[in-house]
C-alpha cells in the first residue's frame, strides 16, 4: 500500500498555486437546492484560467521541476483540458510545452492549446498511440512527462480547489466531483480528509464508463470496453497513485445515465446562467439521482470545467 500524501504536502500545493491560479467563486442556486433537496455550494472551476480545474495540477507539477528540467520542457498527452492547462502553466513559468493530442480532440481545444503557446503533435486517437508519441518526444527532447491525473504533484494541485471550498465553508458534510482519470477525486478526497470536519467524499461517474465504480468494488484498477459518453473528459481510467487514495478516502461512486448527465447540465445552464461542460454536470446528476442520500445535507460540488464545443451541445 502506497503512503498517501500528507496534510503538509497538500498545504504546500495550496501555497504553490495561489499566485498563479484564480481563487474561483462559490455559487448557490435556491432553485437547484429546492430541486435536489440539498444545500449545494458549487465551486466554479469553469471560471478557472483556461476554463478548468486542471490548471491547478499543471502549475503545481511544473513548479516542482529543477531549473535544468524546466529548460528541457514538459510533455503530456491529453484530448483537451490538461493540454490547455499544461500549455498555459508552462507559459507562465517559462517552460516549453509539447502536447500530444488525439486527432479526435475538438478543434476548439487544439486552437486553445496553440493560443497558450503549447506545441501540438497530433496522434491516432488511441491511448497506445498517444503514449508512444509522448514517449518519443520525451526521448528526443529530455522533457519531463506529466500525467494528466496520476502524478502526485498533479493530484495535490487538483485538491487545492476543494481546500479553498472548505476554507469558505468549513462545515460541508459532503464533497462530490466527477471521476475519470481520478486526479480531481483523489485530490478532493485528501482535502476532505485533512481540511474537512467529518466530510464524506463521493464521485459521479457515467454508467457507460464506470471503471472507477467497478475498481472500488473489485479492489483493482478496472478498464472500459467503450468510451461512449457525452462526458468526454471522463473517458480515462484510474492510476496506481490515485487509486489507493480513492480506495482509502472515498465513500462511494454513483453512476449516472447519459440522459441524466444532459438533464443536469441543462439545469445548471438554465438556472445558474453559467457554462459547464458535460463532465462537469456528472456530480450534480449523481445528487439528483440519489436524493435520499443527500437530503438536507450541506454539499460542495466541484464544477470541473466549462470548455464546451458550442457547435455541438447535447441539448
Amino acid at each position: 500500500m502506497k503512503a498517501i500524501p500528507s496534510k503538509q504536502d497538500l498545504q504546500a500545493a495550496v501555497d504553490t498555486v495561489k499566485p498563479i491560479v484564480h481563487r474561483t467563486a462559490v455559487l448557490q442556486s435556491r432553485m437547484l437546492n429546492d430541486i435536489s433537496g440539498a444545500d449545494i455550494y458549487f465551486k466554479c472551476e469553469n471560471f478557472q484560467r483556461m476554463g478548468a480545474f486542471k490548471m491547478r495540477g499543471a502549475v503545481n507539477a511544473i513548479a516542482q521541476l529543477t531549473q535544468a528540467e524546466r529548460a528541457k520542457g514538459v510533455v503530456t498527452h491529453s484530448s483537451g483540458n490538461f493540454a490547455q492547462a499544461v500549455s498555459l502553466a508552462a507559459a507562465e513559468l517559462g517552460v516549453p510545452a509539447y502536447i500530444v493530442m488525439p486527432s479526435s480532440a475538438p478543434e476548439v481545444k487544439k486552437t486553445a492549446v496553440l493560443g497558450y503557446g503549447g506545441q501540438v503533435f497530433i496522434s491516432e486517437p488511441t491511448l497506445e498511440a498517444r503514449e508512444a508519441m509522448a514517449s518519443k518526444i520525451q526521448t528526443e527532447t529530455g522533457a519531463t512527462f506529466l500525467h494528466p491525473s496520476n502524478d502526485i504533484p498533479v493530484i495535490l494541485g487538483q485538491g487545492t480547489a476543494a481546500v479553498e471550498l472548505l476554507e469558505d465553508h468549513p462545515d460541508l458534510e459532503v464533497l462530490i466531483t466527477p471521476v475519470g482519470g481520478g486526479g480531481l477525486l483523489a485530490g478532493t478526497a485528501l482535502a476532505g480528509h485533512y481540511f474537512g470536519s467529518y466530510c464524506k467524499v463521493f464521485a459521479g461517474e457515467p454508467m457507460n464508463v464506470d471503471d472507477a465504480y467497478r475498481s472500488l468494488r473489485s479492489g483493482k484498477i478496472e478498464t472500459n470496453e467503450s468510451t461512449n459518453t457525452v462526458a468526454d473528459g471522463l473517458r480515462t481510467q484510474l492510476g496506481d497513485n490515485n487509486f489507493p487514495i480513492i480506495q482509502e478516502l472515498v465513500t462511494d461512486i454513483i453512476r449516472v445515465e447519459e440522459e441524466e448527465i444532459i438533464a443536469a447540465m441543462r439545469l445548471i445552464w438554465e438556472r445558474m446562467k453559467i457554462i459547464i461542460e458535460p463532465s462537469c454536470a456528472v456530480p450534480f446528476a449523481a445528487v439528483l439521482k440519489e436524493p435520499q442520500l443527500f437530503a438536507g445535507k450541506k454539499i460542495g460540488i466541484v464544477l470541473s470545467g466549462g470548455n464546451v464545443d458550442l457547435g455541438n451541445l447535447p441539448f
